[in-house]
């Protein structure tokens, strides 16, 4: 099997030739159709607590990172239920169970790791789902509860994260702002939200002008939209949800009931509701561009300028 390494932030990934990984009896092998990128993928390079933990109970051997595939099942283990062979799927790979990450031409991963595609889907719009869709759902679902009639706003909605939220967002009747750059708010709003262009004055100023927010997702940070200021835009049930944190997130995460931090952890319930609003049209992958697997260094160098529309796509 083909797989992208590196032995840290400073090493370049290389493209290396790996044994393939034995099937247990409930796993399935699932030849890679596209990968999507993700700032956590290069950030678990670099080191971090992310890093820390793979090094504990992760898979021994070179460093594969990536968590996004969708692909073609090719091979079931004995006691696999609910999933056959030639099944199209897309999923996320998870290192606590030992498995290596999806920057590969092959993964072996659980059947609730995975939800079935339509044959209409392609693997390139699937694999845009798993990590960016499923934070995005379950800031939405799991903490904020959001419902018809609700307001949300989305600080980096021209993101993989924030494109996925203001969407699914408009899917369960919430009222979208969308906070973005002059060149995205056509974008932002022909997915469904009232941009919010930060270039013309502060966009937490601009934002606080149409009331409070049933959830504040920032996907960009509170070192450019501090957290204070956020939670003053919430409603009194409202939530601050962070997928991006540093260490001064530590304590309002800690100590204040409307602070989260989340990160998607893609599986079957959680990929499921994604994968079929993707097939009704209330949900549509943005990809800004398409790289071979050999050029996923590029791919990171584009992804750490942080001015990615929508996402970046890898292909075996």
């Amino acid at each position: 099997m083909r797989v992208a390494t590196s032995a840290s932030g400073d090493v370049p990934l290389a493209i290396v030739e790996l044994p393939s990984r034995p099937l247990g009896p409930r796993d399935v092998r699932v030849r890679v159709g596209a990968i999507s990128v993700n700032p956590v993928d290069w950030k678990m390079r670099s080191g971090g607590p992310l890093r820390f933990a793979h090094r504990f109970i992760g898979p021994r051997g070179p460093l594969v990172i990536g968590v996004d595939f969708a692909g073609e099942v090719v091979e079931v283990g004995r006691r696999v239920v609910g999933l056959a062979l030639g099944a199209r799927v897309v999923g996320g790979t998870n290192f606590s169970r030992g498995q290596l990450g999806s920057y590969a031409d092959e993964v072996v991963v659980r059947p609730d790791q995975c939800a079935v595609l339509p044959d209409t889907m392609s693997f390139e719009d699937a694999a845009c789902i798993p990590v960016a869709g499923v934070t995005a759902w379950s800031a939405l679902t799991e903490y904020a509860r959001i419902k018809a009639g609700s307001r949300v706003l989305v600080l980096g909605a021209s993101g993989g994260v924030g494109l996925a939220a203001i969407q699914l967002g408009k899917m369960l009747g919430a009222t979208c702002y969308g906070v973005c750059s002059a060149r995205n708010v056509a974008l932002v709003e022909r997915l469904g939200a009232t941009a919010i262009d930060y270039g013309k004055s502060d966009a937490l100023e601009q934002a606080r002008a149409y009331g409070s927010y049933d959830l504040i997702l920032n996907a960009v940070g509170t070192h450019t939209y501090p957290g204070d200021e956020c939670r003053a835009l919430l409603t009194a049930g409202g939530k601050h949800v962070l997928p991006v944190i540093g260490g001064r997130d530590l304590l309002p995460i800690a100590f204040l009931p409307n602070t989260h931090s989340i990160l998607g952890k893609p599986s079957k319930r959680t990929l499921d509701p994604l994968v079929a609003a993707m097939a009704r049209g209330e949900y549509q992958a943005v990809i800004e561009a398409k790289y071979p697997l050999a050029e996923a260094e590029a791919a990171h160098v584009r992804s750490k300028a942080g001015k990615v529309v929508g996402k970046l796509v890898l292909i075996p």
